[in-house]
């Protein structure tokens, strides 16, 4: 699930520290390397089963299809989001794929470019088992980074208080309520704010140690080291240290 990296459309919680500019390309290099994980994900995966895994970019807004020239792996397609508010986009997303055939459906945000690729691999595998279940990585700050389905079950994105720390757990009472088994993965981070724009610095430069956790993120890291090198440093403690309301 994706919004065109366009200037002052994307990321408009890291501005500041960041400009509208530097948002939106960061935001493109989240996609490039998160696509590239999805793609080494549904690899692994059809090497241990034998099933196929297809990668998408479900995109917002209609008419910003250039806007993701160079993104994605050549195998990924882009498909339109459609619908008003996130709510009816989950939904149409998950119809649309199921419409064309899907065994099961796995949406993830585009806020986590160093989410591992063994997550995707789990909850391909959950999916891939008999009954109906979903599949949901929960995210640091009380949502999710990732949920799947065998089904379109459109509850289960119903009466959600979306960004807010509140999302993983309704997601799991709307479960309880449709009698759904959670396959639950590992929880990862979403980067949305200077200060997990700093946990994600942190963690890249650590992983160049071979200390880090996540996958790799390369093109993240490329853009992040040329951020710092012009100060990014300086701007993420003002930002951090700015009185909020």
């Amino acid at each position: 699930m994706a919004k065109a990296p366009i200037a002052g459309a994307v990321k408009s919680r890291l501005v500041p520290p960041l400009d509208p500019a530097e948002a939106a390309e960061l935001n493109r290099c989240f996609l490039r390397d998160l696509t590239a994980t999805i793609d080494r994900a549904a690899a692994a995966f059809a090497a241990r089963t034998g099933a196929r895994a297809a990668g998408f970019v479900a995109y917002t807004p209609v008419g910003a299809e250039s806007a993701f020239d160079g993104v994605a792996p050549p195998a990924f397609r882009l498909i339109p989001q459609r619908g008003e508010g996130l709510t009816a986009r989950l939904i149409g997303v998950c119809e649309d794929l199921f419409a064309a055939g899907s065994a099961s459906v796995t949406l993830m945000n585009s806020d986590s470019p160093t989410l591992p690729a063994r997550i995707v691999v789990a909850a391909l595998a959950a999916l891939a088992r008999d009954g109906d279940r979903i599949a949901l990585g929960g995210a640091d700050d009380g949502g999710y980074c990732l949920i799947g389905l065998k089904r379109a079950h459109r509850r289960i994105f119903e009466d959600i208080a979306w960004s807010t720390a509140a999302v993983y757990r309704e997601t799991l009472a709307r479960a309880v309520e449709l009698r759904l088994e959670v396959a639950a993965l590992d929880r990862w981070y979403d980067v949305d704010d200077a200060a997990s724009l700093r946990r994600l610095g942190a963690e890249l430069f650590a992983a160049e140690s071979g200390v880090g956790q996540g996958d790799p993120a390369p093109h993240t890291r490329a853009y992040l080291r040329r951020l710092l090198a012009g100060g990014l440093a300086a701007r993420l403690e003002t930002s951090e240290n700015r009185p909020r309301r």
